[in-house]
């Protein structure tokens, strides 16, 4: 025995069965494969320049060895 359904629609929703099929997907043609890669592409060169852009500022300035002096510090 099944639960109550304070709502009709939700009850006949159950038996409500579409003799509709839905169309056939479409392949994405060459034109827009080679498009989608191409995005790709560019977002991952993005994200790589980035990253070899961003590189310097995140050392840390130790490995180097060189120190950035003020000339308020030279003791002038």
């Amino acid at each position: 025995m099944r639960e109550a359904v304070p709502f009709a629609f939700v009850a006949e929703s159950d038996r409500f069965r579409s003799n509709v099929t839905p169309p056939p997907r479409q392949r994405p043609t060459a034109s827009q494969l080679l498009g989608r890669t191409l995005i790709g592409l560019t977002v991952v060169a993005g994200l790589v320049g980035s990253l070899i852009l961003g590189m310097p500022s995140l050392d840390s300035g130790d490995a180097g060895g060189h120190r950035q002096r003020s000339e308020a510090s030279d003791g002038r």
